[in-house]
């Protein structure tokens, strides 16, 4: 090789392994990628020594003690150039398999509190249909306990009604016991169906509500 060329190459590689020191010292990560920087470097260096051992050994070979001293203070030099390169080198991974594992914690750390949303979430959703199933089956029982009261209503309607139709066949004689009797009948008649009618509203009333918690709770967004 040419000394001028070999001059060229080592400031090339030089500059060129300047740079790749600055892309570990700015690499992201991952390791692998930071592995595929460093064998890049590697390679850098070792055409660098392989330059600089060549412009050592032309200036063992020149006739002129003065040039030959040149070189070799030359060499020194790039040497020298070549150590403080390397030493940047191990700095700058290092720093940057600081920046990884600091990265890799605060990744593993969201993970954990994004872990620990779902688990307080599940909670609360646990919590509201244990609340939601309370809800309703206090409903159940209210609407039980007027159903019942209704059954004993209508009984008791029945049971009147058998009172009525045995006082009228007894007291066929008394017009106006019977009179009396038919308008206790169609009283209670009326009663009935009120009670009918409420014993609907209150089932549609507790459908409607169970409906309208479920949709608050499970589609909140409609």
């Amino acid at each position: 090789v040419p000394l001028r060329v070999c001059h060229q190459e080592i400031v090339k590689f030089d500059l060129e392994i300047k740079a790749a020191v600055q892309d570990i010292r700015d690499c992201p990560g991952p390791l692998s990628a930071l592995t595929e920087l460093n064998a890049a470097v590697k390679e850098k260096f070792r055409q660098l020594r392989g330059r600089i051992q060549e412009l050592e050994q032309m200036a063992k070979e020149q006739d002129k003690e003065s040039e030959k001293q040149a070189l070799l203070r030359e060499v020194e030099n790039h040497k020298k150039q070549m150590l403080s390169n390397q030493a940047a080198w191990r700095k700058a991974n290092l720093a940057c398999k600081i920046a990884i594992d600091n990265s890799e914690k605060d990744q593993l750390l969201q993970g954990r509190d994004v872990l620990r949303q779902r688990k307080t979430t599940k909670e609360s959703l646990a919590e509201s249909a244990s609340n939601i199933t309370e809800s309703l089956m206090g409903i159940s029982r209210m609407m039980s306990q007027q159903v019942q009261q209704s059954e004993e209503t209508v009984q008791t309607l029945a049971n009147s009604s058998r009172t009525i139709l045995e006082a009228n066949e007894e007291f066929k004689s008394m017009s106006g016991t019977i009179q009396l009797g038919r308008k206790l009948i169609t009283k209670y008649n009326r009663r009935e169906l009120t009670d009918k009618l409420l014993i609907f509203l209150a089932l549609a009333l507790f459908l409607a509500t169970v409906l309208y918690i479920l949709k608050k709770r499970l589609f909140p967004f409609l």
